[in-house]
């Protein structure tokens, strides 16, 4: 038996998600929430979550340092930041498009369960034609790189943009891999640089 866990801000997703999993009788859903919590790093019940990237957007901190033993699957349109994915999360991980079908979810997460990383390959290597399209940063992490220029703290960038200070902190570990940088000064240095920043 395969022990999932649903974490998704829409009843309905949680309901559809639920209806599509269980046409399989190895999968048994063990937990379902509309967000991120404590309780749900603590218990080690399911073996693996399914997320939006709207719940997993407000993760706690407490997940990069210690992830939780489930594996995590990520249903998202977004193309992911695969280096860091990797370092806000534990070795076995996917991401699927949010229209998959139950197939496709029911073979994620049995290759999940034993710990296999599982995805799109449009979602996890856009081509380099999409990403110079798009740029390396997102619009949020553009606004995000602005503010630290300005000096601002995590909770004051948080304030200005009306987001949790665990999005902030997410949205700066995601900048420091796709500028390749370690730490704020040289994030605002090669945000400048290369022309995210306007002087």
């Amino acid at each position: 038996m395969i022990r999932v866990a649903l974490v998704a801000p829409s009843p309905a997703l949680r309901a559809g998600l639920r209806a599509l999993l269980l046409s399989d009788d190895r999968i048994k859903i063990v937990d379902e929430r509309n967000g991120w919590s404590d309780s749900l790093l603590e218990q080690n019940e399911a073996d693996v979550v399914i997320t939006t990237s709207a719940s997993f957007a407000s993760f706690p901190d407490r997940l990069v340092d210690s992830p939780p033993s489930a594996a995590i699957l990520l249903l998202s349109d977004e193309p992911l930041n695969v280096r860091a994915w990797t370092r806000a999360s534990r070795p076995a991980w996917g991401i699927l498009p949010l229209d998959s079908s139950a197939e496709e979810l029911i073979a994620a997460v049995y290759a999940l369960s034993e710990g296999l990383i599982v995805g799109s390959p449009a979602l996890m290597f856009p081509s380099e034609e999409e990403t110079s399209a798009r740029g390396p940063l997102t619009d949020r992490e553009a606004e995000v790189l602005a503010l630290l220029a300005k000096g601002l703290a995590n909770k004051q960038i948080a304030a200005a943009l009306g987001i949790s200070e665990h999005t902030v902190k997410f949205h700066v570990s995601s900048i420091y891999s796709k500028l390749n940088v370690t730490n704020r000064t040289e994030a605002v240095r090669e945000g400048l640089r290369s022309g995210w920043i306007a002087l």
